[in-house]
């Protein structure tokens, strides 16, 4: 008769007080590590572990962090992917971020020993790389941007905007909700697919708050249409303000949304900061964490004394972001060119390069792989009719689920009946890790 399984699993408090698991406590938290513990002692009662080998099976089963978000390879080829947490950071902005993590002068000028101003050196960083902007502030993302804009320019008044930019952006979020719900009145212009001056004209008066355009940056309308410009707007505002006293200050603020700071060659539709505010926007909202490549903001730029009025209100306290934001902002801006805007600019040659000899190597160890031609996206409800040119490694469809569940988690997709690992949106520098991590899916 054999012994009681029971009697063979090792006791909690032995194994905590063995010499990796206690680092790994100190690491992770005591009452994580007893957790994954408590797990592998059932398997070793089911007969999936022998008792010898637990502490390397609680090991194992430790995260790197006491979090639970894991790093994810991003072989979709949508170089900001809202799924996997849109712009990957740069180092520069990953050491920012680690460096004021702990206590820092956030709030304190330590030349008087005063209380100072918060996050001076982002919006310093920020105002340089935006030279039409006299001001600047950030909060925690852009739609808390439109939300403030809306609640200090428009509560109890009317916003004007036009039908067709009465958008939704994704997981059943609809701008007009956002609008109407800090309790300002939408004044809807012209019909989906046509606005003119005139509409924009005949909506304005007493009641009139500011004037919105909001860049519909996830689809696109073809065929009869007519938009205004920035530049038309601004000059209609002016004409008002000149035949009517009252309209004399009604701003107009454009969400441009996707962070995008000057025009991009590859991107000739999307509009951008600097060239927004020079066509005569009063303010412009934007995301951090698309085609700026930053943490996630929302960036309000443009006229000084509306900026103070966003900034004096008491809606800003609770949207305001935190010092490894700030942080992160500004290694951003002043730091070397962020990995997502690396991936933008990155040669179609050297993708093809890096995919031949990716698939080179996993055709060695004896896996169907080969390198195929294909398309990325920007992502982020940013140029969605741009397609970029890429290169990715073409392997069975069983490779997908297998990936997706390995460590590191690779995500690709499916097309056809091959998965394809599109190689724009991965650095260059993850290759080792991406073939790495093929290799171990196909050794099971």
């Amino acid at each position: 008769m054999s012994a009681d399984p029971r009697r063979q699993v090792p006791r909690t408090d032995t194994l905590l007080a063995d010499p990796r698991l206690a680092a790994a406590g100190d690491r992770l938290g005591r009452g994580l590590v007893k957790g994954a513990v408590q797990r592998v002692q059932q398997r070793i009662r089911d007969g999936e572990v022998a008792p010898a080998a637990a502490v390397a099976a609680v090991l194992a089963a430790l995260p790197g962090t006491a979090s639970s978000l894991r790093p994810v390879l991003n072989a979709t080829g949508v170089l900001v992917h809202t799924n996997l947490g849109r712009s990957p950071l740069s180092p520069a902005a990953v050491a920012a971020v680690t460096a004021a993590a702990g206590t820092t002068d956030v709030e304190l000028d330590l030349a008087t020993g005063r209380r100072g101003p918060r996050g001076e050196a982002a919006i310093a960083a920020l105002l340089a790389a935006v030279a039409a902007a006299e001001a600047a502030i950030v909060v925690n993302n852009c739609a808390a941007a439109l939300a403030l804009v809306a609640t200090a320019l428009g509560q109890g008044r009317e916003l004007v905007l036009a039908r067709g930019e009465l958008v939704e952006i994704g997981d059943g979020f609809r701008i007009p909700d956002l609008l109407t719900s800090t309790g300002a009145r939408l004044r809807e212009v012209g019909t989906t697919n046509r606005v003119t001056l005139a509409d924009y004209r005949g909506a304005l008066g007493p009641d009139t708050g500011a004037v919105l355009k909001v860049h519909p940056s996830n689809f696109v309308v073809r065929g009869f249409i007519r938009a205004v410009e920035v530049a038309e707007l601004a000059r209609c505002l002016d004409d008002a303000a000149l035949q009517d006293r009252a309209l004399e200050g009604v701003p107009l603020v454009a969400d441009v949304g996707s962070g995008l700071f000057r025009p991009h060659p590859l991107l000739p539709d999307e509009p951008d900061l600097q060239s927004t505010l020079a066509a005569g926007a009063d303010l412009v909202l934007a995301s951090g964490d698309k085609l700026l490549g930053g943490p996630q903001a929302g960036l309000v730029l443009g006229r000084a004394d509306l900026v103070q009025r966003l900034r004096r209100h008491p809606l800003y306290r609770a949207l305001r972001v935190d010092k490894t934001t700030l942080a992160a902002l500004e290694a951003t801006l002043r730091g070397p060119l962020p990995p997502v805007q690396e991936m933008l600019v990155a040669d179609l040659d050297g993708l093809r390069a890096r995919a031949r000899a990716l698939a080179a190597r996993l055709t060695g160890a004896g896996i169907d792989a080969v390198a195929v031609d294909a398309e990325a996206r920007v992502g982020g409800g940013g140029a969605p009719e741009h397609p970029l040119p890429s290169a990715a490694v073409s392997l069975p469809s069983s490779f997908a689920e297998r990936l997706r569940l390995g460590s590191p988690p690779v995500v690709g997709y499916v097309e056809g009946d091959r998965t394809l690992l599109n190689l724009r949106s991965v650095p260059s520098s993850e290759d080792e890790q991406l073939a790495d991590a093929v290799l171990a899916v196909a050794a099971g």
